[in-house]
């Protein structure tokens, strides 16, 4: 027999990871998405700067700064699940889009800096 659940329990881990997978994942898509428009603006804009920066090597750069980028991301888990256990949980879910917008800005902030400042300048 089946013991009725009480009304303010909390929920189990699984249920909260369960809940972060399905609201964070479909984000990230987006948030590959604006990186990726930043890249390709700097490289549409500037084109005949970065030419000489399309190397093996480059690429392989690219690509290993897209995974860091990646697993910043994962920072939100963190506090997704933090926040889903704490009594704050009814808030937070009404609220967490602003912990992926803030995150989102400063990612774009940050490529954008980095771009600027340092593969830029040493390119060409």
């Amino acid at each position: 027999m089946n013991s009725p659940q009480l009304v303010n329990e909390p929920p189990t881990f699984k249920t909260v990871l369960r809940e972060a997978i399905h609201y964070w994942e479909p984000r990230r898509v987006v948030y590959n998405i604006v990186l990726a428009a930043i890249v390709a603006a700097w490289l549409v804009f500037t084109w005949p700067h970065f030419r000489p920066a399309f190397t093996m090597r480059a690429l392989l750069a690219l690509l290993v700064l897209a995974a860091m980028a990646n697993a910043c991301y994962c920072a939100a888990y963190l506090v997704d699940t933090t926040m889903q256990l704490s009594p704050f949980r009814t808030t937070w879910l009404h609220a967490r889009w602003l912990l992926w917008l803030a995150g989102t800005l400063f990612a774009a902030a940050f490529a954008w800096y980095w771009i600027a400042d340092e593969i830029y300048p040493y390119v060409g």
